[in-house]
Order: C-alpha cells, then sequence, then structure tokens
C-alpha cells in the first residue's frame, strides 16, 4: 500500500499545474458574482494573475507551487482600492484639524503647499503614504496631487497600483505656473506612463470652483484623448452648490456634463450635495463616485446619499481623502465602519448600508468605480493576484460568526499581516519588503520640522 500511494502521490505531483505561489486561510472572501466565502480556502498564483481559487484541499490537488503563504488563523481578502487620496499630504498630517473645507483649502493648505512642495517632499510623503497604505492591506491608491510623475515612480517603487492624476487647478503651483502648464505636464505625464503594469496615469482638475469651464473642457478633452481617467472633486460641501447655483442657477454636476466633462471614464470624489437629478446624471454618464465618510465627517461636509446611489446602480467606492485635516490618515478599514456607521445614523436605519455593501466598496465596487473591475477588486481566476491576509488570533478578533462582519466591524488596518500586490509579496509578517521603513519616518520627522517652520 505504501508504495502505491507513494507511487499515486508521485503522479500526481507531475499532472499538477505549476503555481509560483499558494496562499490558504480560514476563510476566503471572493468578492466574485456569487459573494462567496470559502471556508478553508486558497488562491493559487502564477505571475501577476490568480489561476485558480477554491478549498484549500481542491487547490492542493490541482496546483505545485513554489512558495506558500498557509494562514489557518487568517481571512484572505482582495487587496482595498482606495479611491480617492493626496498620498504626499502624509506631510502635512495634522497641521490645520477641526476647519472646514474652504478655511482649511484657502487658509492652510494651499499656503502651506506653496512653501513647501518640492519633487522630494512629494517623493517622500507618497513614500509614506504607500507604507501606511500597504501596512494596512491597501493595495491600490487613487492619487490627485502635483508632480504626479514622481508619486508613480513612488508608488512603482513600493510595488503599489495606482490611479494617478495630475492637479490641473486655476492658480500657481509647484508644479505649473498656469492651467495651461499643468496640461502639458499632464500630457508628458500620460505618455510616460501608458500601458504601464501598476500606473493608470489620469487627469486631475482639482474641482469646479478652482478652474475655469475652458480648463475643464480642456482636462476633459485631453483625458479622452488618452482613454485615461478624469478625477475630479464634486459637491463636497453646500457652499459649493449655493455658489454654483447664485453663479448660473444650476448645480456643480449639471455645470459640468453640460460643458461635457462628465463624458468620458469619470471618478467624482465626495458627491455629498446630490438632488436626484444631478444622481440621474452621474448613471447616465457612467460617473464612478468616490465616497469620503471621515472626511465628510470630520469636515463636517454632511453625509452623501449613498444608498440611493446604489439602488440606481452607480459604482461607488471608498476613499479616505487628504491626512491633514480632511483625514488624518489612509485606513481603509476605518472607512469601511464609518461607511457603514454613518449612513445608519443619518437615516435612522441599522440596515441602511450593511457590512457586505461596506466590503465591496471598498473592494470590487472600487473597481468598478475606477473601471478596473475585470483586473481587480475580487479574487477570482484570471484576475490580477492583489490578496491580503488579516489576523483572526488577537482580543478584537474573536470569536468569528461572520467573516464580512468581522472584516468591517471589528478588524482594524494592524490586523494586516501578509500583503501581495500583482502577484508580488509586498508585506510579509507586517513588515514591508519594498520599502525602508526607518528612513522613510526618519524624513518624515525632518520634514515636519520644515514644515512646522514655514507656518510661523
Amino acid at each position: 500500500m505504501f508504495r502505491i500511494s507513494s507511487f499515486f502521490l508521485f503522479v500526481c505531483a507531475l499532472a499538477a499545474e505549476p503555481a509560483d505561489w499558494i496562499w490558504s486561510g480560514r476563510y476566503l472572501i471572493t468578492e466574485d458574482a456569487q459573494h462567496r466565502v470559502i471556508s478553508g480556502g486558497a488562491v493559487a498564483i502564477r505571475g501577476e494573475r490568480i489561476v485558480g481559487v477554491g478549498t484549500k484541499s481542491e487547490i492542493d490537488a490541482r496546483f505545485q507551487a513554489k512558495q506558500r503563504v498557509d494562514r489557518p488563523d487568517a481571512i484572505l481578502a482582495p487587496g482595498l482600492i482606495d479611491t480617492h487620496t493626496h498620498a504626499a499630504m502624509s506631510l502635512f498630517r495634522g497641521i490645520a484639524d477641526d476647519k472646514n473645507l474652504q478655511d482649511w483649502l484657502n487658509k492652510y493648505i494651499f499656503p502651506a503647499e506653496a512653501r513647501n512642495l518640492t519633487p522630494d517632499f512629494v517623493r517622500w510623503g507618497t513614500r509614506l503614504g504607500c507604507l501606511e497604505m500597504l501596512l494596512g492591506g491597501t493595495t491600490t491608491f487613487t492619487d490627485m496631487y502635483y508632480f504626479e510623475d514622481v508619486v508613480a515612480e513612488a508608488a512603482k517603487e513600493a510595488g503599489m497600483r495606482g490611479v494617478l492624476g495630475e492637479t490641473i487647478i486655476g492658480f500657481p503651483v509647484a508644479d505649473a505656473k498656469t492651467p495651461g502648464d499643468s496640461l502639458k505636464f499632464a500630457e508628458r505625464f500620460l505618455q510616460r506612463f501608458r500601458n504601464d503594469p501598476l500606473v493608470v496615469p489620469a487627469v486631475a482638475p482639482h474641482a469646479l470652483y478652482t478652474n475655469s469651464d475652458a480648463t475643464l473642457q480642456a482636462a476633459r478633452a485631453l483625458a479622452n484623448k488618452y482613454h485615461a481617467p478624469l478625477l475630479i472633486h464634486l459637491s463636497e460641501t453646500k457652499k459649493e452648490n449655493d455658489d454654483e447655483q447664485t453663479k448660473r442657477r444650476r448645480s456643480p454636476t449639471q455645470t459640468l456634463d453640460a460643458l461635457g466633462v462628465l463624458t468620458g471614464r469619470t471618478v467624482a470624489a465626495h458627491c455629498v450635495w446630490m438632488s436626484d437629478a444631478d444622481l440621474r446624471i452621474l448613471k447616465t454618464r457612467g460617473v464612478g463616485v468616490a465616497h469620503c465618510p471621515s472626511s465628510n465627517m470630520m469636515l463636517g461636509s454632511g453625509a452623501a446619499p449613498v444608498p440611493k446611489m446604489l439602488v440606481l446602480g452607480i459604482a461607488v467606492g471608498l476613499g479616505p481623502d487628504g491626512p491633514a485635516g480632511s483625514n488624518n490618515d489612509f485606513n481603509m478599514f476605518e472607512e469601511m465602519d464609518l461607511a457603514a456607521k454613518l449612513q445608519k445614523v443619518t437615516a435612522l436605519n441599522p440596515q441602511a448600508l450593511s457590512a457586505a455593501t461596506a466590503l465591496e466598496m471598498a473592494t470590487v465596487r472600487g473597481a468598478r468605480a475606477l473601471g478596473m473591475e475585470k483586473e481587480i477588486g475580487s479574487l477570482e481566476t484570471g484576475k490580477r493576484a492583489d490578496i491580503i491576509s488579516v489576523r483572526l488570533d488577537r482580543p478584537n478578533a474573536v470569536p468569528v460568526y461572520d467573516p464580512i462582519s468581522q472584516m468591517v466591524y471589528a478588524l482594524k488596518a494592524a490586523d494586516v499581516r501578509d500583503v501581495m500586490v500583482n502577484g508580488r509579496p509586498v508585506v510579509r509578517d507586517a513588515k514591508i519588503l519594498t520599502l525602508n521603513q526607518d528612513q522613510i519616518l526618519q524624513k518624515a520627522a525632518e520634514y515636519g520640522v520644515r514644515v512646522s517652520a514655514s507656518l510661523r
């Protein structure tokens, strides 16, 4: 019997498909069309792609892997997708808290940027942001900032996926004296990073109220020329809506639509003050929405009508926004938790937005908002291998009755143990593999001294 069994195992090994990695865990949250949660699940990875999803026994029988990550006390899940942030603003963390948006921007952030922004500042700020994001299970981030080519370089160095937008704004900034200069910078950026395996270059006009109509239309034309996303802040505050009503007797969404700015691949951040008519425009134009609950709460901007968006079938993702007064971290676990709870308290209905929906918004719905649902957002054969493991052996993690509820309401960014992006391990045992953490923290402290001095 021993010889027969050994021979059988030998034959099975020869017949097994090759894989570079097999990851296994106590639970596997797929976020596939059937929303499967597989107990004792596993994923096989070859190169940049997932080649098999199933139970551990099924995957082990089918694949022979070069390397393994076996986590019997963890949840395996798709990498989290941040649909709106400003990574380099990590170096402004906490300089102006408890302000409304306009005061925060005009009295604190814009002046601080004018005094401090350089390519080096953006590089180290993005490294700090990527460090925090990867350690917290975020594998894709959507960025809007200056020197976005440097942001892309830093993201690739970290091994992180990014939808990265060069900011277009109607006054002189660190990387451009005029909006025309910004558009030229953006075009060079689009050309450089087209077809990159990790970077999706984008055009990012800051907002309706910080750009002329002509600049907004030029930004749309540029994005469409390169089949690139356009990223924009939209209806974040009541003031933004009131000002546009006073100026043109219509909402910001209606104005952007009339200008043709929403005709093409678009991700609109915030979308708090939206009428039913505005939402119908977003649905008709296929606009993805980046919902930023912690930012909207911290700035007192309001609560976006997310349940209405979801009923209409609008693609809604989550984003932490910038860590400098609108929100001081990049914690997507926090965003999931707050997204669900904010809608519950607003509607006085505990079922207004479920844990399952919040997790979808952080994964597959976020991918759809970015127009990337065919590549990322779920653990399915053929998709990019962006995967995380989250520990279930800590006091806040036991017992487990519902893995999805556990992910949204109990687990924390600090519980992330392993992270893979595009088939490459970037975090192992909660340690970053691609960045020099000590050096980044040291540089962040040095920049903190410089920023403080510049504000005096």
